[in-house]
């Protein structure tokens, strides 16, 4: 009921909010719904009202040509308009603006259609996603976009069904299946891209144990065009396309091929319509240790690498790989900005890029040769990179751990991910959200080996800060490492920090820094011809910066925490700025007691500002946790608890921290209803459709039941410090179960 009055009152205070600002109706196009075509997007420069694409237009530069909002008005900023998910997981993607109408996605898929000036909504499509598919994600139930063009709206479902849909109505005009193999862990997040007359999309699972794709369908009927698989497979089957001979000849024949060798396209494509091709950046290999899924070596292309693709054809014109032989997950699925500049006096088409390994590439994208290659952060797994043929010479002493621990930098979350950069051609600067820290990375395949259809990195991680009161949890070879002096052997800055910097291109340098922000805040940004840089943050805030100088102008306490990037544009001559808000990704169980989640709550919402707008709306603040309830008897022996620790730690700690207002559930929380129905939730998937997938194709009767216990035993262990400090303990009533 408290939540219910909680709803009630931010939807009161949200509708007053709008009332008060009275922003005028939207414009009306004269033509169809998402009239994006390939002459619209050439000619955008003529329409800077409209965001075309997500990012912005063909280039990909998550920057906004209107300059009415600068500098001298900034300080007028405030809230037009806010519009409820409502839903709780993280949103990643940028909206899309078109005559006056916004469309956007969400959790796993859901598509939303609004009114651009009020953020009236026109329509939602939910896509009937089978959350089993829930098992298969790393990194939280995300969608980082739509793709618009001619009347429809395309979008990919967390389950990996492409869905076309009418940009007037939200129906459904087709829906295609890109999974090749429903028995191997893949899963859907990115954003589809058109490239000429087809739509393209990828797929996570890399860490699981899915093999490498992305696939072409035709616009208007969702037939498959062609598939282009990133690695080759196995090879007592035939080729699925030519290209695969020459990323065979980089893989041992002998290969662990039911690893499916990594090579995901969850993110990074661009599209270039005067060249006509296609760019795709592939994911890590997998499992992790080159010893095993490459025994006798090689670079395991096509993974970390750029690809050119004829989207016509389907057929390879170049590829660039930026980190041959990948132990690390530093692949290139980041975004790509295509601009045209000179370099030594000569007119230059280029892509940048600003991948998880910590350096900046510029290519010629009419070739893909490298123009240069300059670090952005602080790494020390490369020792040099040939002039000659743009290859990479890995560190080997520094950062190969097949015969113990080493410290990597960048870390596994990477200099730089998914979140998008902006280019402003104004400044000619690159604004980079950029992550400085280092994991300490060794090899678990021993004590794991391949299980189908799970977890099979086969590393285990350990982050530097808080690495010595966490170092009695780590492995006897970790705990040696560290010792002996593992961290400090390199000199390297070993703090975890984020920040905002402007690096120039050309120059290969950054022009300015923020100073250090909380790891968490590495939001996506926007640049404006007004000189304006958007970033928001963990805490809640949409900060606006000096595009030239980096001086914070605005702070815009939302009461949301931020990881998505922001866009821009104009509907009846009014500027808005929108960004969608709620956390989650990577990490996204692990809860921050800085962040405005922890302190609001992750509702989602999807934001817009305006010149001379009010204060935003915030949601009430979360009430405290409740006690927790006093839990069952401990029936097992430590020796079932032991195994029970070891299940949770390899099939459930990934979504499951166990902490106060984390994502997910805290089990040490669990009512005695769910006590009473342990096994049916787990092994027969009684709440699959909350996300919580089943079991029972993994975990027997007796696995579940040392799961069981494990978590009674951390749940007792839980209540009796509770109580110890003084706090009121929680009793449930007696539940009575009923079988069926």
């Amino acid at each position: 009921m408290n939540r219910i009055r909680a709803a009630l009152v931010l939807v009161c205070l949200a509708l007053a909010a709008c009332a008060r600002q009275a922003p005028p109706p939207a414009a009306t196009s004269a033509g169809p719904a998402a009239n994006v075509d390939r002459e619209r997007l050439l000619a955008a420069a003529r329409e800077p009202g409209q965001w075309l694409s997500g990012g912005g237009g063909w280039r990909g530069m998550h920057y906004s040509a209107l300059d009415d909002l600068k500098p001298a008005n900034i300080g007028r900023l405030g809230f037009a308009w806010a519009f409820d998910t409502g839903t709780r997981r993280g949103l990643e993607a940028t909206p899309i603006v078109v005559d006056g109408v916004m469309y956007t996605s969400g959790v796993a898929g859901r598509v939303y259609a609004l009114d651009a000036a009020t953020g009236a909504l026109k329509w939602r499509f939910e896509p009937p996603v089978d959350l089993q598919v829930a098992r298969n994600t790393c990194c939280d139930l995300v969608n980082r976009g739509v793709a618009v063009w001619r009347g429809k709206v395309y979008v990919g479902a967390l389950d990996g069904w492409l869905y076309a849909l009418d940009a007037a109505s939200g129906r459904v005009l087709w829906k295609a299946d890109t999974f090749v193999d429903r028995k191997r862990a893949y899963e859907s997040t990115g954003a589809p891209q058109v490239a000429g007359d087809v739509v393209v999309i990828g797929n996570g699972g890399a860490e699981f144990d899915a093999r490498g794709y992305f696939s072409a369908y035709d616009l208007d009927s969702g037939a498959l065009r062609w598939r282009f698989y990133t690695v080759p497979g196995d090879p007592a089957r035939p080729r699925e396309h030519p290209d695969l001979e020459i990323a065979a000849r980089t893989w041992d024949p002998h290969s662990a091929w039911q690893y499916g060798g990594g090579g995901t396209v969850w993110d990074g494509m661009a599209y270039d319509p005067e060249l006509d091709l296609l760019y795709v950046g592939a994911g890590n290999t997998a499992p992790y240790p080159r010893w095993v899924r490459s025994p006798a070596g090689g670079d395991n292309l096509f993974t970390d690498t750029l690809l050119a693709i004829n989207p016509k054809t389907g057929r390879l014109v170049w590829y660039y790989q930026e980190t041959p032989a990948d132990e690390w997950d530093v692949g290139a699925n980041a975004p790509m900005i295509l601009v045209d500049r000179e370099i030594d006096g000569q007119p230059r088409k280029l892509l940048l890029h600003a991948p998880k390994n910590g350096l900046f590439y510029l290519l010629d994208r009419t070739n893909g040769k490298l123009v240069s290659a300059t670090p952005f952060a602080q790494l020390n797994w490369l020792k040099s990179i040939d002039p000659a043929t743009g290859k990479p010479t890995v560190d080997v002493a520094n950062v190969d751990y097949r015969d113990g621990p080493k410290l990597m930098f960048p870390s596994v979350i990477g200099a730089h991910s998914w979140q998008p950069m902006a280019y402003s051609p104004k400044t000619g600067l690159v604004y980079l959200p950029t992550l400085e820290a280092g994991n300490i990375i060794y090899d678990i395949t021993p004590e794991r080996g391949y299980r189908p259809s799970l977890f099979n990195a086969n590393v285990g991680f350990a982050f530097l800060p808080g690495i010595e009161a966490n170092k009695p949890n780590l492995p006897p070879a970790v705990r040696k490492a560290i010792d002996a002096g593992l961290l400090t052997r390199q000199h390297l800055d070993l703090r975890m920090r984020a920040y905002l910097q402007a690096w120039d291109p050309i120059a290969r340098r950054a022009v300015w820094k923020t100073p250090d922000l909380p790891p968490s805040d590495r939001s996506g940004v926007l640049a404006t011809a007004g000189g304006l840089v958007f970033q928001g943050n963990m805490a809640g805030e949409l900060r606006v910066l000096d595009a030239a100088s980096g001086a914070v102008l605005q702070t815009i306490q939302t009461g949301s925490s931020i990881m998505a990037a922001p866009m821009s544009y104009q509907v009846n001559g009014v500027t808005y700025v929108a960004v969608m808000a709620a956390t989650g990704g990577g990490g996204w169980a692990v809860p921050d007691p800085a962040s405005a989640a922890y302190k609001y709550g992750n509702e989602g919402r999807i934001l817009a500002f305006r010149l001379d707008g009010g204060p935003v709306p915030r949601p009430p603040p979360v009430p405290p946790p409740p006690p927790l309830p006093e839990p069952p008897e401990q029936h097992a022996t430590a020796a079932q608890i032991a195994r029970g620790a070891q299940l949770f730690a390899a099939n459930c700690a990934i979504c499951h921290p166990n902490m106060p207002r984390s994502a997910s559930a805290d089990l040490r929380a669990m009512s005695p209803a769910t006590h009473a129905l342990f096994d049916r939730i787990v092994l027969d998937g009684l709440k699959v459709a909350s996300g919580m997938p089943r079991w029972g194709d993994v975990l027997t009767k007796e696995d579940a039941a040392a799961l069981h216990a494990y978590l009674i035993d951390l749940a007792q262990r839980a209540y009796a410090e509770q109580q110890a400090s003084g706090v009121t303990p929680a009793r449930a009533p007696a539940v009575q179960v009923h079988p069926g």
